[in-house]
Protein backbone atom coordinates (compact mmCIF):
# COMPACT_ATOMS: atom_id res chain seq x y z
CA UNK A 1 0.00 0.00 0.00
CA UNK A 2 1.66 3.20 -0.82
CA UNK A 3 2.79 5.07 2.16
CA UNK A 4 1.74 8.82 1.18
CA UNK A 5 -1.59 7.86 1.69
CA UNK A 6 -1.53 5.30 4.62
CA UNK A 7 -5.05 3.54 5.50
CA UNK A 8 -6.96 0.85 7.89
CA UNK A 9 -8.79 -2.11 6.98
CA UNK A 10 -11.22 -3.34 9.32
CA UNK A 11 -10.51 -7.08 7.10
CA UNK A 12 -13.99 -8.32 8.17
CA UNK A 13 -15.27 -12.34 7.92
CA UNK A 14 -15.31 -12.40 3.88
CA UNK A 15 -17.48 -14.86 1.99
CA UNK A 16 -15.75 -18.01 1.66
CA UNK A 17 -16.35 -17.82 -2.34
CA UNK A 18 -13.50 -16.32 -4.15
CA UNK A 19 -15.51 -13.23 -5.65
CA UNK A 20 -16.22 -13.01 -9.47
CA UNK A 21 -16.14 -8.80 -9.61
CA UNK A 22 -15.29 -6.18 -7.18
CA UNK A 23 -16.87 -2.93 -6.60
CA UNK A 24 -14.90 -0.18 -5.85
CA UNK A 25 -17.01 2.53 -3.86
CA UNK A 26 -15.41 6.19 -3.36
CA UNK A 27 -16.77 7.78 -0.26
CA UNK A 28 -16.32 10.99 0.54
CA UNK A 29 -19.30 12.63 2.84
CA UNK A 30 -21.73 10.85 1.60
CA UNK A 31 -23.13 10.04 4.90
CA UNK A 32 -27.14 11.05 3.75
CA UNK A 33 -27.27 8.34 1.41
CA UNK A 34 -24.39 5.88 0.85
CA UNK A 35 -26.37 3.23 3.08
CA UNK A 36 -29.29 3.26 0.37
CA UNK A 37 -26.68 3.02 -2.55
CA UNK A 38 -24.96 -0.13 -0.51
CA UNK A 39 -28.03 -1.42 -0.51
CA UNK A 40 -29.13 -0.84 -4.07
CA UNK A 41 -25.84 -2.57 -5.04
CA UNK A 42 -25.95 -5.30 -2.84
CA UNK A 43 -29.38 -6.11 -3.73
CA UNK A 44 -28.55 -6.47 -7.25
CA UNK A 45 -25.62 -8.53 -6.83
CA UNK A 46 -27.18 -11.17 -4.04
CA UNK A 47 -30.35 -10.66 -6.95
CA UNK A 48 -27.61 -12.10 -9.50
CA UNK A 49 -26.34 -14.83 -7.51
CA UNK A 50 -22.61 -13.89 -8.22
CA UNK A 51 -19.81 -14.05 -6.28
CA UNK A 52 -18.69 -10.39 -5.14
CA UNK A 53 -17.11 -8.47 -2.78
CA UNK A 54 -18.71 -4.77 -2.13
CA UNK A 55 -14.96 -2.57 -1.26
CA UNK A 56 -16.14 0.99 -0.07
CA UNK A 57 -12.99 3.45 0.56
CA UNK A 58 -14.03 6.41 3.26
CA UNK A 59 -11.75 8.99 1.48
CA UNK A 60 -10.96 10.59 5.07
CA UNK A 61 -15.21 12.20 5.20
CA UNK A 62 -15.46 14.72 7.44
CA UNK A 63 -18.74 13.90 8.49
CA UNK A 64 -20.54 10.17 9.92
CA UNK A 65 -19.82 8.69 6.22
CA UNK A 66 -17.46 5.97 7.72
CA UNK A 67 -19.48 5.56 10.53
CA UNK A 68 -22.36 4.48 8.30
CA UNK A 69 -19.97 2.32 6.76
CA UNK A 70 -18.68 0.07 9.70
CA UNK A 71 -22.55 -0.14 11.08
CA UNK A 72 -23.18 -1.51 6.75
CA UNK A 73 -20.13 -3.43 7.82
CA UNK A 74 -21.77 -5.37 9.96
CA UNK A 75 -24.80 -5.93 8.27
CA UNK A 76 -23.48 -7.09 4.92
CA UNK A 77 -21.35 -9.88 4.80
CA UNK A 78 -19.71 -9.01 0.92
CA UNK A 79 -18.90 -5.81 2.54
CA UNK A 80 -15.78 -4.56 3.22
CA UNK A 81 -14.71 -0.96 4.13
CA UNK A 82 -11.10 0.73 4.05
CA UNK A 83 -10.32 3.92 5.54
CA UNK A 84 -7.89 6.55 4.50
CA UNK A 85 -6.38 9.02 7.02
CA UNK A 86 -6.48 11.76 4.86
CA UNK A 87 -8.00 12.55 1.67
CA UNK A 88 -6.24 11.49 -1.67
CA UNK A 89 -8.91 12.00 -4.28
CA UNK A 90 -11.50 9.93 -6.09
CA UNK A 91 -8.85 8.71 -8.43
CA UNK A 92 -6.35 7.44 -5.89
CA UNK A 93 -9.23 5.84 -3.95
CA UNK A 94 -10.17 3.77 -7.39
CA UNK A 95 -6.37 3.01 -8.13
CA UNK A 96 -5.63 1.42 -4.21
CA UNK A 97 -9.19 0.06 -4.64
CA UNK A 98 -8.38 -1.68 -7.61
CA UNK A 99 -4.94 -2.95 -6.52
CA UNK A 100 -6.87 -4.55 -3.48
CA UNK A 101 -9.83 -5.66 -5.18
CA UNK A 102 -9.97 -9.68 -5.00
CA UNK A 103 -12.10 -10.39 -8.24
CA UNK A 104 -11.12 -10.40 -12.24
CA UNK A 105 -13.51 -7.72 -13.37
CA UNK A 106 -13.07 -4.18 -10.96
CA UNK A 107 -16.47 -2.36 -11.19
CA UNK A 108 -16.20 1.58 -10.59
CA UNK A 109 -19.25 3.47 -9.94
CA UNK A 110 -20.06 6.25 -7.58
CA UNK A 111 -22.05 7.04 -4.10
CA UNK A 112 -24.06 9.88 -4.97
CA UNK A 113 -26.93 7.93 -6.67
CA UNK A 114 -26.50 9.41 -9.70
CA UNK A 115 -25.51 6.01 -11.70
CA UNK A 116 -28.09 2.58 -12.62
CA UNK A 117 -25.95 0.89 -9.97
CA UNK A 118 -28.36 -1.87 -10.15
CA UNK A 119 -27.28 -1.99 -13.90
CA UNK A 120 -23.66 -3.67 -12.40
CA UNK A 121 -24.33 -7.69 -13.22
CA UNK A 122 -25.60 -6.80 -16.69
CA UNK A 123 -22.10 -4.51 -17.19
CA UNK A 124 -20.23 -7.82 -15.47
CA UNK A 125 -21.76 -10.34 -17.59
CA UNK A 126 -21.43 -8.40 -20.68
CA UNK A 127 -17.17 -8.90 -19.85
CA UNK A 128 -17.35 -12.61 -18.79
CA UNK A 129 -19.81 -13.49 -22.12
CA UNK A 130 -17.09 -11.91 -24.20
CA UNK A 131 -13.73 -11.90 -23.85
CA UNK A 132 -13.25 -9.46 -26.77
CA UNK A 133 -13.91 -6.73 -24.95
CA UNK A 134 -11.93 -5.91 -22.50
CA UNK A 135 -13.79 -2.48 -20.63
CA UNK A 136 -17.87 -2.19 -20.51
CA UNK A 137 -19.01 1.87 -19.65
CA UNK A 138 -22.66 2.96 -18.84
CA UNK A 139 -22.60 5.58 -21.12
CA UNK A 140 -25.03 8.36 -19.95
CA UNK A 141 -27.70 9.52 -21.98
CA UNK A 142 -28.21 12.40 -20.01
CA UNK A 143 -26.53 15.41 -18.10
CA UNK A 144 -27.53 16.11 -14.79
CA UNK A 145 -24.72 17.87 -13.24
CA UNK A 146 -23.95 20.89 -11.58
CA UNK A 147 -23.37 24.37 -13.94
CA UNK A 148 -25.40 21.87 -16.74
CA UNK A 149 -25.18 25.27 -18.82
CA UNK A 150 -21.12 25.29 -19.18
CA UNK A 151 -20.77 21.56 -18.27
CA UNK A 152 -22.73 20.20 -21.64
CA UNK A 153 -20.67 22.19 -24.39
CA UNK A 154 -16.74 22.23 -22.43
CA UNK A 155 -17.56 17.88 -22.26
CA UNK A 156 -18.56 17.70 -26.06
CA UNK A 157 -15.87 19.77 -27.14
CA UNK A 158 -13.10 17.71 -24.98
CA UNK A 159 -14.84 14.34 -26.06
CA UNK A 160 -14.73 15.26 -30.16
CA UNK A 161 -10.57 16.06 -29.15
CA UNK A 162 -10.19 12.78 -27.38
CA UNK A 163 -12.05 11.07 -30.52
CA UNK A 164 -10.14 12.88 -32.74
CA UNK A 165 -6.98 12.15 -31.08
CA UNK A 166 -7.55 8.76 -29.87
CA UNK A 167 -8.97 7.97 -33.71
CA UNK A 168 -11.86 6.04 -32.51
CA UNK A 169 -15.84 7.02 -31.38
CA UNK A 170 -16.25 7.68 -27.72
CA UNK A 171 -19.88 8.10 -26.71
CA UNK A 172 -18.95 8.90 -23.22
CA UNK A 173 -15.02 9.68 -21.94
CA UNK A 174 -15.29 10.17 -18.14
CA UNK A 175 -18.34 8.36 -17.15
CA UNK A 176 -18.26 6.79 -13.94
CA UNK A 177 -19.97 3.34 -14.28
CA UNK A 178 -17.82 1.06 -15.39
CA UNK A 179 -16.34 -2.63 -15.24
CA UNK A 180 -13.23 -3.40 -16.43
CA UNK A 181 -10.69 -7.05 -16.73
CA UNK A 182 -8.19 -5.91 -13.42
CA UNK A 183 -5.17 -8.28 -14.99
CA UNK A 184 -5.70 -5.76 -18.02
CA UNK A 185 -6.10 -2.66 -16.03
CA UNK A 186 -2.98 -2.97 -13.78
CA UNK A 187 0.03 -1.49 -16.37
CA UNK A 188 -1.78 1.74 -16.46
CA UNK A 189 -2.95 2.42 -12.71
CA UNK A 190 0.05 4.11 -12.08
CA UNK A 191 -0.97 7.01 -14.77
CA UNK A 192 -3.94 7.64 -12.47
CA UNK A 193 -4.29 11.04 -11.54
CA UNK A 194 -5.75 11.76 -8.15
CA UNK A 195 -8.83 13.58 -9.05
CA UNK A 196 -11.43 13.23 -11.76
CA UNK A 197 -10.17 12.69 -14.68
CA UNK A 198 -8.46 9.40 -13.63
CA UNK A 199 -11.91 7.80 -15.82
CA UNK A 200 -10.81 9.91 -18.44
CA UNK A 201 -7.41 8.19 -18.29
CA UNK A 202 -8.99 4.63 -18.08
CA UNK A 203 -10.75 5.17 -21.23
CA UNK A 204 -7.86 6.33 -23.55
CA UNK A 205 -5.51 3.86 -22.13
CA UNK A 206 -7.15 1.64 -22.98
CA UNK A 207 -8.27 2.95 -26.18
CA UNK A 208 -4.45 3.95 -27.06
CA UNK A 209 -3.81 0.12 -26.58
CA UNK A 210 -6.77 -1.70 -28.52
CA UNK A 211 -8.17 -2.68 -25.58
CA UNK A 212 -11.98 -2.85 -26.90
CA UNK A 213 -14.61 -1.16 -25.00
CA UNK A 214 -18.15 -1.71 -25.27
CA UNK A 215 -20.52 1.33 -24.45
CA UNK A 216 -23.86 0.50 -22.70
CA UNK A 217 -26.71 3.46 -22.81
CA UNK A 218 -27.31 4.64 -18.97
CA UNK A 219 -29.57 7.00 -17.40
CA UNK A 220 -27.90 9.70 -15.00
CA UNK A 221 -29.81 10.90 -12.16
CA UNK A 222 -29.63 14.34 -10.37
CA UNK A 223 -27.04 13.75 -7.40
CA UNK A 224 -27.79 13.45 -3.74
CA UNK A 225 -25.72 15.55 -1.80
CA UNK A 226 -23.28 18.23 -2.98
CA UNK A 227 -21.04 17.59 -6.17
CA UNK A 228 -17.17 18.03 -5.45
CA UNK A 229 -17.04 19.04 -8.67
CA UNK A 230 -15.41 22.79 -10.35
CA UNK A 231 -15.96 23.27 -13.06
CA UNK A 232 -12.77 25.01 -14.48
CA UNK A 233 -10.05 23.56 -12.34
CA UNK A 234 -11.52 20.36 -13.21
CA UNK A 235 -12.48 20.96 -16.71
CA UNK A 236 -8.62 22.34 -17.21
CA UNK A 237 -7.35 18.95 -15.65
CA UNK A 238 -9.98 16.91 -18.22
CA UNK A 239 -8.28 18.69 -21.29
CA UNK A 240 -4.65 18.45 -19.77
CA UNK A 241 -5.45 14.62 -19.52
CA UNK A 242 -6.83 13.64 -22.38
CA UNK A 243 -3.84 15.43 -24.08
CA UNK A 244 -1.03 13.87 -21.58
CA UNK A 245 -2.29 10.06 -22.36
CA UNK A 246 -2.36 10.79 -25.88
CA UNK A 247 1.22 12.18 -26.22
CA UNK A 248 2.27 9.32 -23.65
CA UNK A 249 0.74 6.54 -26.27
CA UNK A 250 0.89 8.64 -29.90
CA UNK A 251 2.65 11.09 -29.16
CA UNK A 252 2.65 12.06 -33.01
CA UNK A 253 -0.85 12.87 -33.53
CA UNK A 254 -0.77 15.64 -31.06
CA UNK A 255 2.82 17.65 -31.97
CA UNK A 256 2.99 16.26 -35.67
CA UNK A 257 0.09 18.62 -37.01
CA UNK A 258 1.21 21.47 -35.18
CA UNK A 259 5.27 21.14 -36.85
CA UNK A 260 3.63 20.93 -40.03
CA UNK A 261 1.36 23.54 -39.33
CA UNK A 262 4.47 25.78 -38.44
CA UNK A 263 6.84 24.67 -40.90
CA UNK A 264 4.38 24.87 -44.14
CA UNK A 265 3.06 28.24 -43.11
CA UNK A 266 6.70 29.00 -42.74
CA UNK A 267 7.70 27.77 -46.31
CA UNK A 268 4.52 29.48 -48.02
CA UNK A 269 5.63 32.71 -46.44
CA UNK A 270 9.73 32.10 -47.16
CA UNK A 271 8.30 31.54 -51.21
CA UNK A 272 6.50 35.12 -50.96
CA UNK A 273 9.02 36.70 -49.08
CA UNK A 274 11.45 35.77 -52.44
CA UNK A 275 9.12 36.59 -54.47
CA UNK A 276 8.70 40.28 -53.00
CA UNK A 277 12.60 40.33 -52.04
CA UNK A 278 14.91 38.34 -53.22
CA UNK A 279 16.94 36.12 -50.74
CA UNK A 280 15.50 38.73 -48.12
CA UNK A 281 13.45 36.36 -44.97
CA UNK A 282 12.03 38.10 -42.51
CA UNK A 283 12.90 36.78 -38.59
CA UNK A 284 9.37 36.12 -38.28
CA UNK A 285 9.71 33.39 -41.65
CA UNK A 286 13.03 32.17 -40.03
CA UNK A 287 10.82 31.85 -36.72
CA UNK A 288 8.40 29.73 -38.47
CA UNK A 289 10.48 27.62 -40.13
CA UNK A 290 12.76 26.57 -37.34
CA UNK A 291 9.79 26.32 -34.42
CA UNK A 292 8.54 23.67 -37.07
CA UNK A 293 11.63 21.91 -37.49
CA UNK A 294 11.88 21.58 -33.20
CA UNK A 295 8.64 20.57 -32.87
CA UNK A 296 8.85 18.03 -35.47
CA UNK A 297 11.78 16.49 -33.78
CA UNK A 298 10.31 16.76 -29.95
CA UNK A 299 7.78 14.83 -31.80
CA UNK A 300 9.83 11.92 -33.25
CA UNK A 301 12.24 12.15 -30.70
CA UNK A 302 9.04 11.59 -28.47
CA UNK A 303 7.56 8.53 -30.62
CA UNK A 304 11.01 7.00 -30.15
CA UNK A 305 10.47 6.84 -26.59
CA UNK A 306 7.44 5.24 -26.42
CA UNK A 307 8.76 2.53 -28.98
CA UNK A 308 11.21 1.69 -27.10
CA UNK A 309 9.12 0.83 -23.51
CA UNK A 310 8.71 -2.34 -22.29
CA UNK A 311 5.28 -1.82 -21.34
CA UNK A 312 2.61 0.58 -21.32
Amino acid sequence: MPPEHPLTDSAPSAPTATPVATIVLPCFNEEAHVLAEIQRISKAMDDDGMPYELLAVDDASTDDTLAVLRQAEREFPHLRVVAFRRNGGSGTVRRIGTQMARGEIVVWTDADMTYENDRIPELIRLLLADDTYDQVVGARTTEEGSHKALRVPAKWVIRKVAEVLAKQRIPDLNSGLRAFRKEVSLPYLRLLPPGFSCVTTITLAFLCNQHDIKYVPTSYAKRAGVSKFHFVKDAYRYILQVLRMVMYFEPLRVLMPLALFLFGLGAVKAVTDMVRHLFYFPANTVLLLVSGLLIGSVALLADLVVRSRDST
